[in-house]
């Protein structure tokens, strides 16, 4: 069978900040991950949505705990796939932020004699999902599930995710903080800019208030892209309206490819609190060409 006529399906995880409902409209197998709450375990995205997640989040007296999916989750999407495709391509938050990669990668051993590719965005949330739709544009394309693969390690080593971050409280509770603990003893007022470094979230700067740290953001995304045009996004944990202005700003100051504005999920909320905001894009140059790919 020729590389164009074979199927490909592209899976990811539920840290890509989209719902499996949402995966289905765009053609992308999401396997949701668990939130754990004192009363109660839910499906990020199935069962808990983002309202409901703030609400309990807020009344909660500890932190939830997110746990990846499991082997078995995986190995039964990987097997009702097969059945409809010739090669699975799965694109997985970093494994330093989830242990979400191991599951995947046992459920491909129980699956020895199919092609699965399975690759670690070393990103979060619209990172990880810009990269699995990239990947999905590729498969539509006619690439092989390995070009796919190794295209989608290209773009992770250039993917950009700045963050401002409202308060450090959940991600030093949620032990996902990285070097960023260098901010804990930094005045409250302190609005701290993070960023995805080698797939660990690692602290940029800091800045006084919170329009500071905001109007910063576009700076940084003038300093990487300048005029190029670039695939981004904007990511918000329960600060729509801050998204949105942020999201038109983006749009109207630099030449986008494709544009989208998400509100982050349970699973970033849990790690980065309410009032994360922040943007992740990558430079259409860095696409690799059909040819480098093999």
């Amino acid at each position: 069978m020729s590389t164009a006529n074979r199927k490909i399906a592209i899976v990811t995880d539920g840290a890509c900040s989209i719902t499996p409902a949402e995966g289905h409209d765009l053609g992308l197998e999401i396997i949701p991950i668990y939130i754990n709450f004192e009363l109660g375990e839910y499906l990020a995205g199935v069962n808990l949505s983002s309202d409901e997640f703030y609400r309990l989040l807020r009344q909660s007296k500890q932190l939830p705990k997110t746990s990846q999916p499991t082997a078995q989750d995986f190995l039964k999407v990987y097997s009702e796939l097969a059945k409809q495709v010739d090669e699975i391509v799965t694109v997985t938050v970093s494994h330093h932020l989830s242990a979400t990669i191991d599951s995947a990668c046992m459920a491909c051993q129980q699956m020895p004699d199919f092609p699965i590719y399975v690759v670690d965005t070393q990103s979060v949330s619209m990172g990880q999902c810009l990269l699995a739709l990239a990947a999905l544009r590729a498969a539509r394309e006619g690439r092989s599930g390995e070009q796919i693969a190794r295209m989608v390690e290209t773009l992770a080593s250039r993917l950009e995710l700045i963050c401002a971050v409202d308060t450090l409280e959940y991600l030093h509770k949620g032990g996902r903080i990285g070097g960023a603990t260098a901010f804990l003893g930094s005045a409250l007022s302190i609005k701290p800019i993070l960023y995805i470094k080698d797939g660990r979230i690692e602290p940029l700067e800091r800045q006084r208030t919170r329009k500071r740290a905001i109007a910063r953001l576009l700076e940084l995304l003038e300093e990487r892209v300048g005029s190029q045009e670039i695939h981004a996004a904007v990511l918000h944990c329960d600060a729509a309206e801050e998204a949105r202005d942020l999201a038109e700003q983006i749009s109207a100051r630099f030449n986008c490819a494709e544009m989208h504005t998400v509100e982050a999920g349970p699973v970033i909320g849990t790690h980065a609190g309410p009032g994360t905001l922040g943007f992740t894009c990558y430079k259409s140059t860095d696409i690799p060409s059909a040819e480098s790919l093999g």
